[in-house]
Parts: C-alpha cells; sequence; structure tokens
C-alpha cells in the first residue's frame, strides 16, 4: 500500500528501511523523502515505523514486551 503519494513510497519500502537501521521519522525523510513534500503521510508512516520496530526489531532483538516509542527508544 502507497503511504506517501507525493513520493510514491509503499509501506513495504518504510518496513525494508526500517529493518535495515532507521530508528525515526527524521531516518526515513532523509533515506526515503517520506513526509517531505505535504506532510499528509506522517501519520501513517509514523503508525508503519512503530509497528515494524515493535513487530520486526522487538522480537529479533530479543526486547519482546518492552515498548519503543517514534524515536526508537526502549
Amino acid at each position: 500500500m502507497y503511504i506517501c503519494l507525493c513520493h510514491g513510497i509503499t509501506e513495504n519500502q518504510i518496513r525494508n528501511c526500517v529493518l535495515a537501521g532507521a530508528r525515526t521519522l527524521c531516518d526515513l525523510r532523509g533515506q526515503l523523502g517520506v513526509a517531505t513534500q505535504c506532510g499528509a503521510c506522517e501519520p501513517q508512516a509514523c503508525e508503519v515505523l512503530d509497528e515494524t520496530l515493535q513487530n520486526g526489531i522487538v522480537a529479533a532483538s530479543g526486547l519482546e514486551g518492552r515498548e519503543l516509542n517514534t524515536a526508537g527508544h526502549v
């Protein structure tokens, strides 16, 4: 599904970017350009970021049960 229509950024691209090391919206902006034009996608981009951090990074790192926020902090 497309998250950022201005730049054609998909949910999968955001997930892959997070799995490759992005931890903040600022990281996603710099690496993908998401939420840099009209900004309407920012809430959805943050939602995908948080979900991926919790489901992808946390499970892989052994931090299950600990909550991460959009900034990537436990």
